[in-house]
């Protein structure tokens, strides 16, 4: 029987937990910052255990001894990856053979591309500090699977949305904003692509570095127009992008602009995108909220 645990049970991670219950698996737990939120999802069927990053978790270990299947959520920080470097030693115990390892990393360590079409032979060149990590998360994680002869999946995810978690509730909430720069794209995807995708990886025990992005990379004041007409509400104002007010952070996505090919998974898995652009995902959020 196949068991799975994540490290990180967030946005992502719960939708592929509910993909793999689906799809079969036997039990699925994983690792969260609060004991709130652990009674939650136990209460829902998952294992849930706390972890914090900061320091090896004994509850952590002991979920391990019996994972058949690890997905790696949590990001790394400036000393490295938090559950490789706690829980290196509860992996290698396990008693219980380790089949597959799955890493979610992003689109955000191939830097700027000033809009090209890339794929994953691209050179790694990352803008800022959180992708310098996930570069060396990655590599990281590929080290430790070359080591123990487990199959590895890194999934480089782009912008991640969905029910919930969409240009529909920045809308509501009167926080959408049309920031506009010239020629700027960006890929997404949609959260039940992600789980869909993870689960499917792991019933194949995929094996390789793969972007996960939509087909159509798009402007950003596009998606937001977009949502605004499906919901009937007004279109916010053009925001140039030199007279926009961002945190540091949100001026770094700016930096990047690419088209990120999603040709290699999907040839992997056999499979296309159930929400191959923007607005097959936001009529998707839209009727499931109806």
């Amino acid at each position: 029987m196949s068991t799975a645990f994540f490290f990180g049970l967030g946005f992502s991670s719960l939708n592929a937990a509910q993909a793999l219950r689906e799809g079969g698996f036997a039990h699925i737990g994983g690792t969260v910052r609060s004991a709130e939120k652990a009674a939650q999802l136990r209460d829902d069927g998952i294992d849930a255990v706390i972890f914090d990053g900061t320091a090896p978790a004994p509850e952590v270990g002991h979920a391990l001894d019996t994972a058949s299947h690890v997905i790696l959520s949590i990001a790394p920080d400036d000393m490295g990856d938090p559950a490789l470097r706690h829980h290196r030693a509860d992996l290698d115990a396990a008693t219980s053979p380790l089949q597959w390892l799955c890493y979610y990393s992003t689109v955000g360590v191939y830097g700027d591309f000033g809009g090209e079409w890339i794929d994953e032979s691209a050179p790694l060149v990352p803008r800022n500090m959180r992708s310098d990590r996930r570069v060396l998360a990655e590599q990281a994680w590929r080290d430790y699977a070359a080591e123990r002869g487990v199959p590895l999946c890194i999934l480089r995810l782009a912008g991640i949305y969905g029910p919930g978690r969409s240009s529909f509730n920045k809308l509501r909430a009167g926080t959408a904003r049309r920031v506009i720069k010239q020629g700027q794209v960006f890929n997404r995807i949609h959260v039940a692509d992600i789980a869909r995708v993870t689960a499917l990886a792991a019933e194949q025990r995929l094996d390789g570095t793969f972007n996960l992005a939509d087909d159509e990379p798009a402007p950003p004041q596009d998606v937001i127009a977009h949502a605004a007409q499906m919901i009937g509400l007004d279109v916010p104002p053009d925001l140039p992008i030199e007279t926009a007010e961002m945190t540091p952070m949100q001026r770094s996505f700016y930096r990047d602009n690419k088209r990120v090919s999603n040709r290699a998974i999907k040839q992997a898995l056999g499979i296309d995108l159930l929400y191959p652009n923007y607005r097959a995902g936001l009529a998707q959020i839209l009727e499931s909220e109806q």
